[in-house]
């Protein structure tokens, strides 16, 4: 059977969407590679949230192109994900030597639709439609013993090689697909549809077979996970149906911690935020997404919120989860964003002290309403202000990483470090990358380190006792 590569750009949900192709494709007989220049097929895993990872992808599949195309002509090429819904048959107008091009409400089909070309059956093939029911279609998982880890990065690894197994330690779950939304900014409600949740009973269980196979993490995802099952699934005693999902996995035998991303806060309710007090397995962590801390930006953008409502929440989780880690997402360089817009989220990020946060320069989504607004920016201000905000947090996210040092912290052991495999990496509940001297013994295990000393952004630990000796 064929050799394939996937490499995948953008946010921890193409990252699940490329695993679960994969899963299906290994069920299929065929083999994971781990370089486009050993593999029968290449496929790229697209995002379309900004334009440098478009960028990004179409270089990658031009250079890929431009070099099978002379050796090894048979190589099928294909682009799956947000840039192939947005794009669809543009791809192969510009890149003809592509040959397969599968939408986000496809990537169920992807095993046959490259049977159908090695049989030649077909040619080009670009599925963009939509699909009722494809929300529930992404669910296989590459287990330890037949499949690929869920903490293997499927386009990461070295040349020339075939993909090894690893026993998993954590695992994404997907539980709804599309957004409702409607960020100016944003491209997603267009490449991912509008939201589709999966059922409780089919999510739990494909959480307990994941523990059962020796996952002890579960991080479940979704475009707004907090918004999942709004249309579907009524209130009970007071809890949204994504706090009732909660509820359900955390009931599961073996399973030892619960994380979830993205949010959005509009969904941090009273019952989302009491959550964190009464359910163990809910670890201390959350990524809310601000994007600005101007509440004349945030109207621009469409976000629904205003900055004190913002604060609101972070001071409620502080209170419930005083060591809670918070992390962000900012834009900056917004259409009409002035220098005072902009020293508010200064000042935001000051007032909040965020343990990390992600920043992103603006760029024009095309088909959104934010790439025909006036007041765009020219680059070099939003580079400027890119870097001042960075600077500042990541003298924020140093001083509170030096916070740990002299303390004791329980971390999962994930595997060995990606710098240096001679030493073992874990995470605390508070979502901090620790690095200890360990063994493959370690992995898996909810263990103590105690903090000896923190860089910039990892803490590094000496290990304590297991929690199962």
């Amino acid at each position: 059977m064929p050799s394939v590569y996937i490499k995948t750009y953008g946010c921890q949900m193409n990252e699940r969407d490329s695993e679960a192709v994969a899963a299906q494709l290994v069920a299929k007989g065929y083999t994971l590679v781990e370089s486009e220049a050993v593999a029968d097929v290449v496929l790229l895993n697209t995002c379309s949230v900004r334009d440098l990872a478009e960028q990004k992808a179409l270089r990658k599949m031009e250079n890929v192109a431009a070099e099978v195309r002379r050796s090894r002509p048979g190589v099928v090429l294909g682009f799956l994900g947000c840039m192939a819904q947005s794009r669809g048959r543009e791809l192969i107008d510009r890149l003809p030597d592509v040959d397969l091009v599968v939408g986000t409400q496809k990537f169920h089909r992807t095993a046959e639709y490259l049977d159908e070309i090695f049989a030649g059956r077909r040619d080009k093939i670009v599925e963009v439609e939509a699909e009722e029911k494809s929300e529930a279609a992404i669910r296989e998982h590459l287990l330890y013993g037949k499949r690929w880890s869920p903490n293997s990065r499927l386009s990461s690894a070295k040349e020339g090689r075939a993909a090894t197994l690893q026993r998993p330690v954590s695992a994404f779950v997907s539980i709804m697909q599309g957004c409702n939304q409607y960020c100016t900014f944003c491209i997603v409600p267009y490449t991912r549809g509008e939201e589709r949740s999966r059922t409780i009973a089919g999510i739990v269980k494909e959480c307990r077979e994941l523990a059962e196979g020796g996952v002890k993490e579960i991080t479940l995802l979704g475009q707004i996970v907090t918004s999942y099952g709004k249309r579907d699934i009524p209130p009970r005693d007071g809890k949204c149906a994504f706090v009732q999902l909660l509820e359900a996995v955390h009931e599961i035998e073996g399973l030892e911690r619960i994380r979830f991303t993205s949010p959005h806060p509009k969904g941090y309710a009273d019952d989302l935020v009491e959550a964190y007090g009464r359910l163990p397995k809910l670890v201390e962590s959350a990524h809310i997404p601000v994007q600005s801390g101007s509440d004349r930006m945030l109207k621009a953008m469409h976000r629904g919120y205003t900055r004190a409502r913002y604060e609101g929440i972070i001071e409620r989780l502080r209170r419930v989860k005083p060591d809670m880690g918070i992390s962000t997402d900012f834009i900056v360089g917004f259409p009409g964003e002035a220098e005072e817009d902009f020293e508010e989220t200064l000042s935001l990020a000051r007032k909040v002290e965020f343990d990390q946060a992600f920043i992103f320069k603006y760029s024009p989504r095309r088909d959104t309403p934010a790439a025909e607004m006036d007041g765009q920016l020219p680059q070099p201000v939003k580079e400027e202000r890119n870097q001042r905000l960075l600077e500042l947090v990541n003298e924020i996210a140093g001083r509170r990483h030096q916070g740990f040092v002299g303390k004791k912290v329980e971390i999962l052991a994930e595997g060995p470090s990606k710098r240096n495999e001679a030493r073992m990496m874990g995470r605390t509940r508070c979502n901090k990358i620790v690095i200890f001297d360990g063994t493959e013994r370690h992995r898996g295990q909810v263990m103590d380190v105690k903090i000896a000393r923190a860089g910039s952004f990892t803490l590094y630990g000496e290990a304590d006792v297991l929690r199962d000796e």
